[in-house]
């Protein structure tokens, strides 16, 4: 079974994504890090994240075991990798990973932005995360301010309209919901609503797996 678990950022995917899996005993691949490892790498060695050729470099020779390093959590990281992520080339040289880890024959939840459209179309259970600009800019808001960052309010709700823009209009998988997805609206959801309500889409659709 592949659960692909898109949306915006700060929709609440990743903590949805993760506690998913755990319930199921399946894996779990947070897409989002291989293009923050990619945009990190490039902004490391002194280039341009939106530079085609030195992002598709680094996507080509991008070691997996940067996956675990705490820097991909960062708002540089996530900025570069909105921009790396626009670019086809490295699109195409993080596929193949990614295609790779879902066919575990034990199963996989992934999350992302293109996993129920490009990256795993045939996925059984699809649901695209979403919520209000105003309410993910404000969970980013307290998620900076947790981290001891200061932060501007204004500044925050910018960057995410931008972000949400960029990965709208771009050519390479743009974030939409798939066709056959069931959109969750986490605006008014806390993380044990959203859950429980992503629980129940899934024991719908595989009412062979239960819902405890």
């Amino acid at each position: 079974m592949i659960i692909a678990i898109d949306g915006p950022a700060a929709a609440g995917k990743g903590t949805l994504a993760r506690r998913l899996a755990a319930h199921f005993g399946i894996s779990y691949l947070d897409t989002g890090l291989l293009y923050r490892a990619v945009g990190l790498a490039v902004i490391e060695a002194g280039g341009r994240p939106d530079d085609p050729q030195a992002a598709a470099a680094a996507a080509q020779s991008l070691d997996p075991r940067r996956l675990a390093d705490p820097g991909l959590r960062s708002e540089a990281a996530g900025d570069a990798a909105s921009k790396v992520g626009a670019i086809p080339a490295v699109r195409s040289a993080l596929l193949d990973f990614q295609r790779r880890f879902a066919a575990a024959p034990t199963g996989a939840v992934l999350d992302g932005r293109d996993i129920g459209t490009v990256v795993c179309p045939g996925a059984e259970i699809k649901i695209f995360v979403t919520a209000s600009l105003e309410r993910r800019a404000e969970r980013r808001l307290k998620e900076l301010q947790a981290k001891g960052l200061s932060v501007i309010p204004e500044r925050v709700l910018a960057d995410m309209r931008e972000r949400d823009a960029r990965d709208a209009a771009r050519d390479a998988a743009p974030l939409v919901p798939a066709k056959d997805a069931i959109v969750l609206d986490t605006s008014a959801l806390d993380v044990e609503a959203a859950f429980a309500a992503a629980v129940a889409i899934i024991s719908e659709r595989r009412p062979d797996l239960g819902a405890a």
